[in-house]
């Protein structure tokens, strides 16, 4: 009789261990978070930036599956399925956005384990020191680690930039590029690591991008492949090898165009002001049910008010009327999909809204 009760209590002994060891092992592959990374910048990263949907697609593609990027602006309209969450405000300055302490907030939205970020062409072109631009970095590198100590942050060297607009911003460039290593070395720690990204180096303004500053197909191609081995670096012992349980969200519309009609839809709004001049923003969305392979916006600007400054599109003007053209990387957009183009305009007033209207083709 006590040799059954001790073989009894032997074998439930057995049934306990093996679920307290087994199964939490399991659970914990299934609950595993996936790491998530904030790309950070201006309209090079998110207007519409499609070298990311190259490098998620990327990652992908080599294992790293369980990664989630992170930002309070969706995607806009690129070619392949990506996961387009992102920080790439158009027109932004890094100078800005460090003094206005705009980073926390999107930082306290999104909770990033790794930035990944571009950020200073808008400064160059403003004409803002190495020193200043440099300083907000330091400034976003502490707003980043009081979020999250151990930050990972990825940081470019960025692409090269040659307006026409701005004939000095080429060296500009180069200036700041050069201060970049020493001021990450400077920054660096071991808990939150910075790591610099070279992205203007072998990138050609003149074959690289549609306009002396945005990245073409051939420019975005580049950035993806500079990204990825410093960001799957930062990855390596952090991503699972276990595939996430769902999909990652995709923001692409489908590859598949349902039969119907093409619509364009443009909608302004002013993202800011100052004396004698604003910026303003116009949102093109393809309000059809059929794929567009391209777009033109019309702004009728009031007297006294003249476009200085435009990216993500094409401009031309006569008179008071400026007409924008989308660029090879913004054109197609599918049904329900959208880009967005952004400029700076002089005021002799009070800015005021000009009236916008829209064709596809």
């Amino acid at each position: 009789m006590r040799k059954n009760v001790l073989g009894t209590l032997l074998a439930v002994l057995a049934a306990v261990l093996a679920l307290v060891v087994v199964r939490p092992a399991g659970q914990a592959a299934a609950a595993a978070a996936p790491v998530r990374i904030m790309p950070l910048g201006d309209s090079i990263t998110g207007s519409p930036g499609c070298w990311r949907a190259l490098l998620w697609n990327r990652l992908q593609n080599t294992g790293y599956t369980n990664i989630d990027m992170v930002g309070t602006l969706g995607p806009q309209g690129c070619s392949v399925p990506y996961d387009g969450d992102n920080e790439g405000h158009g027109g932004a300055l890094v100078t800005a956005v460090a003094d206005q302490n705009q980073l926390p907030g999107w930082l306290s939205a999104t909770r990033p384990d790794i930035v990944v970020m571009h950020f200073g062409t808008n400064d160059v072109w403003s004409n803002r020191s190495p020193d200043v631009i440099l300083a907000a970095y330091s400034k976003l590198v502490d707003q980043m680690r009081a979020s999250n100590p151990a930050m990972r942050i990825l940081v470019a060297q960025i692409i090269p930039m040659n307006p026409s607009s701005c004939p000095e911003c080429a060296q500009r460039v180069v200036d700041l590029n050069a201060r970049i290593p020493g001021w990450a070395a400077g920054r660096t720690t071991a808990q939150s690591p910075i790591t610099v990204v070279d992205q203007w180096t072998g990138f050609n303004d003149a074959t690289d991008t549609g306009d002396g500053v945005h990245p073409n197909d051939n420019g975005i191609l580049k950035m993806s492949d500079r990204w990825y081995p410093a960001l799957a670096a930062a990855l390596d012992g952090t991503t699972p090898s276990q595939p996430p349980t769902s999909t990652p969200p995709t923001s692409t519309p489908p590859t598949s165009t349902p039969p119907g009609q093409s619509g364009c839809t443009a909608t302004y709004k002013q993202v800011g002001s100052w004396q004698g001049g604003f910026q303003g923003e116009v949102s093109v969305a393809n309000s059809g049910t059929s794929a567009i392979t391209g777009w033109t916006v019309t702004l009728t600007l009031p007297d006294g008010e003249q476009i200085t400054q435009l990216w993500n599109g094409t401009l031309s003007t006569s008179g008071s009327t400026a007409t924008v053209r989308n660029v090879s990387w913004n054109g197609a957009l599918a049904a329900g999909a959208s880009a967005t183009f952004g400029f700076l305009a002089s005021t002799g007033g009070t800015a005021t809204a000009p009236v916008v209207g829209c064709s596809a083709s």
